[in-house]
């Protein structure tokens, strides 16, 4: 009987102990393990998986129109297209992304941040933002032709006359960032590769890669610049802060892009207007997933922002999209 009870006793102390390793448990904050510089990419990447669409036109017959899923028209002359220099014929895949919303444009690590004139970053009020990828048996291809498309103002919350033409530039870290072109000759570029006639605008640019639809954002008020600690063990390489400007609609998010020494992430430029109502959202991975968290904050000067690892939730790409387009 007294054996028995010994084993009863070893048994219950090793359920004890097994329980206490098992690091998935989210009661417990101190079990939660940072993920991997790695395992963060990875789950943008697979939003921007989710978001890529894939046509395939030819090349050879003049001008083919694709018709995305939210109804944006791209028009593509075949005859232009090349290959190591070469004009190509035949079967050419295309691959296409469309961001109109917040929710997509954080899962896909794609704000709309602009460059100034000075260098300096501010927000875009975007009117979309679109990729485009041509390929032939896996090499990319180039284009010596203007390609356009058709973009439903519905989509933009309406046709906005300060809109304009900007490409993505991205960084040997791979952050995106956006710049205006200069115009061109043949009026693509600056302001003449957008135009907003009735209920659509008319895009018109020149390269393959990131395009945007964008006006910056204005606000009279005196600036500052803000910072955001993430919760322990969480930095800009496995986690990231991004900036939901109340008011603004669904179709701009603001990314704070630097990490400063003391270990906070920050807007350095000095952009954020003081009294400005907005969210903070601190997004990382966890087990596949996404885990983060929003915050309502009024801006003063110099504010300090910080979360903790209880104030996260874990959720799915679906879930994450829906509570971020739900800021208001």
């Amino acid at each position: 009987m007294n054996t028995n009870f010994k084993k009863i006793g070893v048994l219950f102390l090793l359920i004890i102990t097994f329980a206490s390793c098992d690091n998935t448990d989210d009661s417990n904050n101190n079990l939660i393990l940072p993920p991997t510089a790695a395992a963060f990419k990875s789950i943008s990447e697979k939003g921007v998986k989710k978001n890529t669409q894939n046509f395939t036109i030819t090349a050879g017959t003049g001008v083919v129109t694709i018709t995305s899923a939210k109804g944006v028209k791209l028009n593509i002359n075949g005859d232009c297209l090349t290959k190591n220099g070469v004009a190509v014929t035949g079967a050419v895949d295309i691959e296409f992304i469309e961001l109109f919303d917040k929710g997509n444009m954080l899962i896909t690590n794609k704000p709309t941040m602009g460059i100034m004139p000075d260098g300096k970053k501010n927000l875009l009020i975007s009117g979309g933002e679109f990729f485009i990828k041509a390929t032939q048996g896996g090499v990319e291809l180039k284009t010596s032709c203007s390609m356009n498309m058709v973009v439903p103002a519905a989509l933009t919350d309406g046709v906005d006359n300060a809109m304009t033409l900007w490409s993505g530039k991205i960084d040997d870290r791979g952050e995106l960032a956006w710049e205006q072109p200069k115009p061109n000759a043949d009026g693509t570029g600056g302001k003449g590769g957008v135009q907003g006639e009735g209920n659509n605008y008319y895009v018109t640019f020149g390269n393959f890669g990131w395009t945007n639809v964008d006006r910056f954002y204005s606000d009279p008020r005196p600036k500052t610049t803000l910072l955001v600690g993430a919760p322990t063990g969480y930095d800009n390489t496995n986690s990231a802060v991004y900036l939901s400007y109340d008011g603004e609609g669904n179709n701009a998010l603001a990314k704070l892009d630097t990490y400063t020494p003391a270990g906070l992430f920050s807007e350095h430029y000095g952009q954020i207007p003081i009294g400005l109502k907005c969210h903070v959202i601190f997004a990382t991975e966890s087990n596949g997933q996404w885990r983060y968290a929003i915050k309502a904050v009024t801006v003063a000067a110099n504010d300090v922002y910080t979360f903790t690892l209880a104030e996260t939730t874990v959720g799915n790409e679906a879930q994450l999209i829906a509570a971020i387009n739900a800021i208001q």
